[in-house]
């Protein structure tokens, strides 16, 4: 099944979260056979991302976007474990700080955008400027669209420079929601994650519902799509996500480059030292 077909929102489509199963697993998916599946995909990001860091012509910015207990955290520790710490890094975009409020709302974000041979995720990103202030009506409706508009002109700047953009919205039900939140509840190494703005933005549900599939048909384009995960089974996710990764990188055609260096003679110089240290140890023989 090509799950970028599946989850993939068209361009200028309407998307309706509340018709869209986020329990759904496909037919016939059952966890232990998408625990191998996963493991085939996650070599084969391995092993674009390691070509992707030789080449040094692509970059790739992933955004993660949830509700609460969406499966941020989950997904870049099942998924994004995989890849060399030394060519990806993650980046978190929360409440701005004093100093972010005086600049624009992009000024915080662009230090972070990948460079060339690097891969970015973004856990929370440039979006949380266009969904948390519009559901709490800090903007107003015109600079919530100008916002959309400023980020289609950043990722179609990055894109320009060789980046590939992937935008995750990971879709759980309110249910899983509270089921997770329950999960903090009783497990001691999870209630770090707990805060009251968890259960007091839950009342705002249906508010922030509407801006996702508003934000979604107003960022979304050909060349930075996003993709809506069933994301109640976090092993189908995780599934759906690694697909989508490996296939997207592999489709960039991505491959070594060429030595910067005269082989040969390395080959020469390299024998002769070789031929060297052989005779001296000969000699001491």
């Amino acid at each position: 099944m090509d799950y970028r077909k599946e989850f993939r929102v068209e361009p200028d489509a309407r998307v309706k979260l509340k018709k869209l199963d986020p329990a759904y697993t496909g037919k016939n998916e059952l966890q232990d056979e998408a625990k191998k599946e996963i493991d085939v995909y996650l070599k084969k990001l391995f092993k674009q991302q390691n070509l992707l860091y030789a080449e040094h012509k692509h970059s790739i910015l992933v955004v993660l976007q949830a509700l609460d207990a969406g499966g941020k955290d989950g997904t870049i520790k099942h998924v994004f474990a995989a890849l060399n710490p030394q060519g990806t890094f993650v980046a978190s975009f929360k409440q701005p700080t004093p100093t972010e409020l005086a600049h624009d709302f992009l000024w915080r974000v662009h230090p972070h955008a990948p460079a060339k041979g690097e891969i970015a995720i973004f856990n929370r990103s440039h979006y949380e400027d266009v969904l948390v202030p519009r559901v709490h009506k800090l903007i107003d409706k015109q600079t919530w669209a100008t916002r959309c508009q400023r980020i289609r002109d950043f990722e179609a700047l990055l894109i320009d420079f060789g980046a590939t953009v992937i935008k995750f919205f990971l879709h759980i039900s309110k249910e899983e929601q509270l089921a997770r939140f329950a999960q903090r509840l009783d497990d001691p190494s999870r209630n770090w994650k707990i805060s009251e703005s968890d259960y007091t933005e839950r009342l705002l549900w249906d508010d922030y519902i509407e801006a996702f599939e508003d934000t979604i048909r107003a960022t979304n384009t050909k060349e930075s799509p996003w993709y809506v995960i069933p994301s109640d089974h976090k092993w189908f996710r995780n599934l759906a996500v690694s697909q989508i990764m490996a296939d997207t990188m592999e489709d960039l055609k991505l491959s070594f480059p060429p030595p910067s260096v005269d082989l040969a003679k390395i080959r020469r110089e390299y024998h002769a030292a070789l031929e060297q240290v052989q005779e001296k140890a000969g000699k001491k023989a």
